[in-house]
This record gives structure tokens, C-alpha cells and sequence, in this order.
């Protein structure tokens, strides 16, 4: 089923890239960008990761940089089953997490130093475990490539509008004003395909993130935690990469436009409220 979403997103971001191109240049560009997109398709499968990484502006650690995660990870990838994952740290003051990468044998698992610092080992084990759930369902992929995706086609409603501003497609007004409406529909569908995946995702690997753990206080006691300072310590992300994260972080952006219209998470109170009805974890 994950791989199937893969194929339908690179599939729509293919769809989307030949249409702009034959609306700037008409069957040439619709080649041009049909190539661009298959370029695109496999970078995003090969190296979405590393995208997403620069985006959070993470560096990847080894077992000396961070003792005490390292042997916490070991150890709850062990109860899961899963091979060790490659372990990142973003310089952030707002504590949070993410899993990237297309398998288990090429997933990260990435937190910030507020994360580190402003939670306790039983929090901090509870968040982990929802990351390593991610990637037993093979969430990350999906997500990974959304969010690439969410990149790139906010860099074509750019050049889209522009184009539209400085007379692109074939010159005519019909031609300006289907430019204009794509650059303003396309980032919104991404959006809304990035909400769709994420809340159903984050549902599950909180589930499973509890029984991974053991217990589910730790993480409903970190979700608690981490929403109320994802509110006190915004987070400088490209919005594409903020549905990866455990909880949203722009949500203290305000004045951010279209940025709180759609949420790309389900609400942190429902999610707690489940986690404290699960039993016989």
C-alpha cells in the first residue's frame, strides 16, 4: 500500500510538471518537462532523504556524539525489529522528531538538541518509538516523497507565476490566467495530500509507538510537552518538510497565510486522548 502511494505521487507530480510545460511551450516544453520529471521522480526516491535533512539543516551523528539516544534507540529498534537506523541531530530550539528514508535499512531517525534538552529519558523514549513506528510501516518513504514533492511544486507555482506575470505560455489572457490559478491550486493540493497522509500516519505510529515503548505515558506526556512549546519556540523549516515531524512545527508562525488553514497533523489533544485510553500494550 506504501508503495503504491509512492507511485501515485510521482505519477501526479509527472502529470502536473507536462501540463506546465505545455502550457509555457506548448509540446516542446511538455517534453522538456516530462524529462524533468523523471529526473525529478528518481532523485526523489534515491535522495529524498538527504533533502529533507538539509531542510531541517540536520547532521548525521555516530554512537560517541550521543551515548545515551544511541544505546535508547539500539534498544527500542531491537523490540521492534528493525534494523539500527542512521541517527541525525538539527540545531533547533523547539523540541521535535522526524523519520526520513526510503526502507528500513536506509531510515533516519532525526531529533532536535530542544528535544534533548527539555524531556525526560521516559518522553524521549516514547517520541523515539513513534519514529521507529514510522518506519515499521514504512510511513517515512511516503511522507519523505510528499514532502519533496511539496518542495518542488512550490518552486513551479513560482515559476509559474512569474511566468504568467512576465507573459508566459503562448501570450494570450486565457493562458496568463490558467497560470496564475495553477500556481495557486497546485502548492494547496500538495498541501492537502501532505494532510491526508500525515494524519493517518501519525495515528498509527502513536499506537505503535506506545507498544514499542511499553507504555504510553511517555509519549502522550511528550506530545503534551512538545505542543506547547512548538507554540513558545517556532521553527525556521521549509513548510514542505513540517508534516515529518512529530508535531506540526510552525505551529507558533503566525500571520503564516495559508500555513494554519490546513493543518498537516492531527490535533495533539486528540492524539494524547487516544494514547491514554490504550491498555494491554
Amino acid at each position: 500500500m506504501q508503495q503504491l502511494k509512492v507511485f501515485i505521487l510521482m505519477a501526479g507530480l509527472t502529470a502536473l510538471l507536462v501540463v506546465l510545460g505545455g502550457w509555457l511551450g506548448g509540446q516542446q516544453g511538455a517534453v522538456l518537462f516530462f524529462v524533468i520529471a523523471a529526473a525529478m521522480n528518481f532523485g526523489m526516491f534515491w535522495f529524498s532523504d538527504r533533502a529533507v535533512l538539509r531542510m531541517y539543516r540536520a547532521r548525521i551523528i555516530g554512537p560517541d556524539d550521543a551515548p545515551h539516544l544511541y544505546r535508547m534507540v539500539d534498544d527500542l529498534r531491537r523490540r521492534a525489529g528493525l534494523p539500527m537506523p542512521t541517527l541525525a541531530i538539527a540545531d533547533k530550539e523547539q523540541p521535535n522528531a522526524f523519520a526520513t528514508g526510503r526502507s528500513h535499512k536506509k531510515a533516519v531517525v532525526c531529533v532536535t538538541t530542544g528535544l534533548l534538552r527539555l524531556v525526560n529519558t521516559r518522553e524521549l523514549e516514547g517520541v523515539v518509538a513513534h519514529e521507529l513506528a514510522h518506519i515499521r510501516h514504512n510511513h517515512m518513504l511516503v511522507s519523505t516523497v510528499a514532502a519533496t514533492m511539496a518542495g518542488a511544486i512550490g518552486l513551479l507555482a513560482s515559476v509559474a507565476r512569474w511566468g504568467a506575470i512576465l507573459g508566459g505560455g503562448r501570450g494570450s489572457d486565457r493562458n496568463v490566467f490558467e497560470l496564475l490559478l495553477m500556481s495557486i491550486i497546485a502548492p494547496l493540493a500538495a498541501m492537502i495530500v501532505q494532510m491526508a497522509i500525515s494524519r493517518a500516519n501519525e495515528f498509527q505510529a502513536d499506537r505503535t509507538g506506545a507498544r514499542i515503548a511499553g507504555r504510553a505515558d511517555g509519549l502522550a506526556n511528550a506530545l503534551q510537552k512538545l505542543e506547547r512549546y512548538s507554540r513558545q519556540l517556532p521553527m525556521n523549516v521549509n513548510p514542505a518538510a513540517a508534516q515529518l515531524a512529530i508535531v506540526n512545527p510552525l505551529a507558533g508562525i503566525r500571520g503564516g497565510g495559508l500555513t494554519g488553514l490546513f493543518r498537516t497533523h492531527p490535533p495533539t489533544e486528540d492524539r494524547i486522548a487516544r494514547l491514554r485510553q490504550l491498555r494491554n500494550l
